[in-house]
Formats: structure tokens, C-alpha cells, sequence
């Protein structure tokens, strides 16, 4: 993290990316092989970054303990770790996952995407056993990182036959990210962070999606079921009330249990 404060987003998302394909049991940190494309490679996850962290502490760990800990099991205590590092809550990391040695690109569809509406958010939540509650709690991770313009440009131009804007926008926000991603944008890696405090784990997210200023229709999208909508009030008013849920849903998140058998040696391939 001292390093590189991407770190944290980096590692919350490859946790949720690993559980929500093939339960929690690090098949996104298998590497591609020459007769197989594995998650990693898959459209969603081309973004996700910082495996070396994982690689480390792997090596660490196996020097002092051999075949013992799960690479998904480093991933789920390095994800918690860098929502406290970054100012979020603590919680104990239930463990004893095995690791998986399946791990297909093309699998990767199933993760709930940016444009989602609320009946696919809850659809995908509640197959792996999670509630609308969670599903609201988790969204908070949208609190630390950052955003390619692709992943919301359909908010800020040609919406649909009636706005080139999304209406569920606020005005100035979306004239915002139009500066930020043109039509014609030639800048590599343009996007916009998730909130204003983007390495900060903070309820600022849900204060920002309250004030239709939360970047994906996904974000936007929470405003539209009563339940959901009365969460995001009650953690946009209370930081204390999110960080409890937060922490109670990674348990739940992170204990989708995976078709593992094994314990890697090296996270990237299959013993």
C-alpha cells in the first residue's frame, strides 16, 4: 500500500471476482494456459491487478508453513486487510478454503455488471446466497478505487431514444464526466473515481449515490427498490451502521464455498 495506493480496490475486487465464480477458492489467480483462458483473461477482470501481492505473501507463508494455507484464503485476509489499512472495519476471516483448479474465462459473464438493474443485482446476489441487505452493504466497496469511462459511458451519452443523458444523474456530475471521457477520448486509462475520498473507506459512497451521483446505473440503481433505498439512507447517516454490515456480508461474501481440493503451492497454477 505504501507503495501503490491502488492496492486496496485492487485486492477487494479480486476477492469479490474470485467468490462470485466458483465460490471463494482463488480460481482468479490461475494463470492462462496454452489450452485454457482462465478468469483473470475474462472481459471483467482484464482490469484487476496487483496478483504480485498475493505471490508474496504465498511465498512467505510456504517457506514458514508449508501446504497448510489456501491461496483463496490469503486472498480473503488480504482483502479484509486492506479495507482496515484503508480506514474500514475489522472482522475475523473465517478459513479453511481449498483452492480450486478450474478457472474459465468465459465464466466471468456470470459477475453482476456495472449497468445491472436492481432485479439482475438481486438475481445474482441471492444465487450465491446473499440478500438484498448484502448486496447494499457490499456496494460500499465502491468507496475505494477507480473507473474506466467504458464502465459508465453509457450513462453519459446516447442513454436511450429520449436523453443522451441519464436522467437519474445529477446534471453537473454527468456534464463532469463528459469532460472526463469524450466521445472521440483518446487518453489512456481516462475514468473517474468511485467517490470523493477514493482511498478512504468511508460511507461517502452512499452520500454521493443519494445525491444521484453514484457512477454506474448499478450504484444509481439501489435507489430503486424501497428496502434498498432505505439502506443506503440509513448508511449515507450512519458510518458506524455500514462498517457493521460491511463486515458481517464479507463474512458471508467470503464463505461461498468453492469446488476446491487442493492447496497451491504457487497461486498462479494447479499443483
Amino acid at each position: 500500500m505504501s507503495n501503490d495506493k491502488t492496492v486496496p480496490a485492487a485486492l477487494l475486487r479480486m476477492h469479490f471476482h474470485d467468490c462470485f465464480v466458483r465460490g471463494c477458492d482463488g480460481s482468479v489467480l490461475l494463470n492462462s494456459t496454452k489450452s485454457n483462458q482462465a478468469e483473470k483473461d475474462g472481459p471483467p477482470n482484464i482490469s484487476l491487478h496487483s496478483f504480485y501481492v498475493i505471490d508474496v505473501a504465498k511465498k512467505q507463508i510456504e517457506n514458514m508453513c508449508p501446504n497448510v494455507v489456501s491461496c483463496a484464503d490469503i486472498l480473503a485476509l488480504a482483502a479484509r486487510d486492506a479495507v482496515t489499512l484503508s480506514g474500514g472495519p475489522y472482522w475475523a476471516v473465517p478459513k479453511g478454503r481449498k483452492d480450486g483448479r478450474i478457472s474459465i474465462a468465459s465464466e466471468t459473464r456470470q459477475l453482476p455488471g456495472p449497468n445491472s438493474n436492481i432485479s439482475q443485482l438481486q438475481q445474482s446476489f441471492s444465487q450465491r446466497g446473499l440478500s438484498l441487505d448484502d448486496l447494499v452493504a457490499l456496494s460500499g466497496g465502491h468507496t475505494l478505487g477507480f473507473s474506466h469511462c467504458s464502465s459508465f459511458r453509457n450513462r453519459i451519452e446516447n442513454f436511450d431514444s429520449k436523453n443522451d443523458v441519464d436522467p437519474t444523474l445529477d446534471a453537473s456530475f454527468a456534464a463532469n464526466l463528459k469532460k472526463i471521457c469524450p466521445v472521440k477520448n483518446t487518453t489512456e486509462n481516462a475514468g473517474a473515481t468511485m467517490d470523493t475520498t477514493t482511498f478512504l473507506f468511508d460511507n461517502a459512497y452512499y452520500k454521493l449515490v443519494l445525491q444521484k451521483k453514484g457512477l454506474f446505473s448499478s450504484d444509481s440503481n439501489l435507489l430503486t427498490n424501497s428496502r434498498t433505498k432505505t439502506l443506503v439512507s440509513n448508511f449515507a447517516n450512519s458510518q458506524h451502521e455500514f462498517f457493521k454490515a460491511f463486515a458481517d456480508s464479507m463474512i458471508k461474501m467470503s464463505s461461498i464455498s468453492g469446488s476446491g481440493q487442493e492447496i497451491r503451492r504457487d497461486c498462479r497454477f494447479v499443483n
